[in-house]
């Protein structure tokens, strides 16, 4: 892709609070720059930064309906009620019913768990999931990552005497089901301070607020971190305010004692032990557990996140990793075909966003498609397939930050249903309304997107030299982790960067390259994956500006700081 750099500026305001914390703290401009991009004011707020603490987590009972919710959940355990734990089977479903259900095993043996099946079922909550609860002897459901559309279905478990609390973060309708509680901050009548919590920090805020309620170790909440850590990474929810300090100690119990059922996944991943990222979570373990949801049964994934047994871990893990690997050969042939189906239509080219559909593709698999899709084309994309009798149903990808979840919503007289958020839905419709569905879905987008978000753009932190990267800098740079949405890796420019030593091709076919440069102030070393072709350009002593992530590379025990080079620009 041929990316646009956005390099940050910082206001009056923010240039004189940079110059604050060089002298509070004794850092360097560029330091302090990092510190003032996250919002920081001043140094007490730069340490609370770089030493997140649990003791500033919200009070749980901020949230609008967390009080009934408590007190319903406490009679359920009281009266040896049977509960069952109901989750989407997603990363954060399936994360958030082992999370429930390990803390609540602590407290009561009568405890089942739900997934439903993508494919009978489908997202959310089903009838035949509250059927099952009811052949169970189940009078309480505890809906996890689902249910704040749940109207029909929250009815239809009360006439069977079933109370449901709901746990949500998906946007909420015009109206909300009659449950005994719906626990979601984007309620307009919820007053909790953080609106970006995943499904699963929903169900821990829950948990939170039972052990609180009930003077219990607030540690045996906490040390399920790893499991919320998780679904913040995988759900791609904001790592910012209250979900920084979740993930940040998530990831550092994982790093230091997993749970058997993560350390196999770990090891089947190929993740190093105790240098487990969120990008790790994001692309190496994510996908696996997701795959469990999309090829065969989420409920895999809980057993597997839910065990300690060492034999039944790896087990599971095993198989788990074959619907991985299924999963990509599916993925791979469907965006090859949706791609082809795209290149037939002869106004592709000038369209403003993407709408494919054929009948026989994976349901498992449309998400990520989609998500393929915009790697060719760079816009809004929706990827549909066959669902049931006359309906079909896809997922949703936005581009640029643009709200695909306003654009569906607007066209909501042509489905059968839908949810989600601004940057990822899900949506069904007849297959006779498509026709419609593209060509409304097509004028909003294209009525309501802007300029800048219509290709895909590099956002540069600030622009530095070489010398400007030290110990203290990088030291800075390591503090600021957890990274992803909200705080995202920092992203750097260099320019008139020139060839020092090495430079050269790397790879088996010579598609990378291994990069030796200085800008005159200081050499580095640095890797860009699939910019080959530059190798001779800068050997002869051209000067290029480079854009680049910063990490440390160990290699034979030593370790040095390097670039991960995102794009390179010859001069003009």
């Amino acid at each position: 892709m041929d990316y646009r750099w956005e390099i940050t500026s910082l206001s009056d305001e923010q240039l004189s609070i940079q110059q604050q914390l060089v002298k509070d703290l004794h850092i360097s401009m560029a330091s302090a720059h990092l510190l003032v991009c996250r919002g920081v004011r001043n140094a007490d707020e730069a340490r609370m930064f770089v030493r997140p603490s649990l003791d500033c987590l919200h009070d749980p009972f901020l949230m609008k309906d967390m009080q009934p919710a408590v007190e319903r959940l406490t009679q359920a355990i009281q009266n040896k009620e049977r509960i069952l734990i109901y989750g989407d089977y997603d990363v954060d479903g399936t994360t958030a019913v082992a999370l429930i259900y390990r803390f609540l095993s602590t407290q009561t043996q009568h405890l089942d768990f739900y997934i439903p099946d993508r494919y009978t079922e489908g997202y959310g909550i089903s009838f035949k999931g509250i059927d099952y609860a009811k052949e169970q002897g189940c009078t309480l459901i505890i809906a996890l990552d689902c249910g704040i559309k749940a109207i029909d279905k929250v009815a239809y478990a009360q006439n069977k005497d079933i109370d449901f609390i709901i746990c949500d973060h998906h946007t909420p309708g015009d109206t909300l089901p009659q449950a005994v509680a719906v626990l979601n901050m984007k309620r307009a009548d919820c007053n909790y301070p953080y609106k970006e919590l995943s499904g699963c920090g929903v169900g821990f805020k829950f948990m939170q607020a039972y052990a609180i309620a009930h003077h219990l170790p607030l540690q045996q909440v906490y040390q399920l971190l790893p499991l919320l850590a998780m679904s913040i990474a995988s759900d791609i929810v904001p790592i910012t305010g209250e979900n920084r300090i979740l993930a940040y100690f998530g990831l550092r119990q994982i790093n230091s004692e997993p749970f058997v059922g993560i350390r196999c996944l770990m090891q089947i991943a190929n993740i190093e032990p105790h240098k487990v990222s969120i990008s790790d979570l994001v692309y190496k373990i994510g996908p696996r557990i997701n795959a469990s949801g999309r090829m065969k049964s989420g409920a895999e994934a809980v057993q597997l996140l839910i065990t300690d047994d060492i034999e039944v871990a790896q087990s599971k893990t095993g198989e788990i990793d074959s619907y991985n690997a299924e999963r990509k050969d599916y993925d791979s042939k469907t965006t090859d075909e949706a791609l082809e189906l795209l290149k037939q239509d002869p106004n592709n080219e000038s369209k403003y966003s993407t709408v494919v559909y054929a009948p026989h593709w994976h349901k498992g698999v449309i998400g990520i498609a989609a998500s393929r899709l915009i790697e060719h084309y760079y816009r809004p994309t929706i990827v549909l397939t066959h669902s049931d009798e006359g309906i079909i149903s896809g997922s949703a990808r936005s581009a640029g930050g643009f709200d695909i979840y306003s654009a569906i919503d607007s066209c909501r007289d042509l489905l059968t249903n839908f949810g989600g958020h601004m940057y990822a839905a899900g949506l069904s419709m007849h297959i006779d309304n498509l026709p419609a569905f593209k060509e409304r879905f097509e004028a909003y987008v294209a009525e309501h997107i802007q300029p800048e978000q219509c290709y895909p753009t590099m956002r540069v932190e600030q622009e530095i030299c070489f010398a400007d990267i030290n110990k203290q800098f990088f030291s800075i740079l390591q503090h600021l982790e957890p990274f992803g949405p909200g705080n995202p890796r920092p992203i750097f420019v260099t320019r008139n960067v020139i060839n020092h030593r090495y430079t050269k091709r790397v790879g088996k076919m010579g598609e990378h390259l291994r990069l030796d440069v200085t800008d005159q102030t200081a050499a580095i070393t640095g890797i860009s994956f699939g910019k080959g072709e530059l190798a001779l350009h800068i050997q002869n002593g051209n000067p290029v500006d480079v854009c680049y992530e910063i990490n440390e590379n160990t290699y034979n025990n030593v370790s040095t700081i390097q670039m991960m080079v995102q794009d390179i620009k010859k001069k003009e």
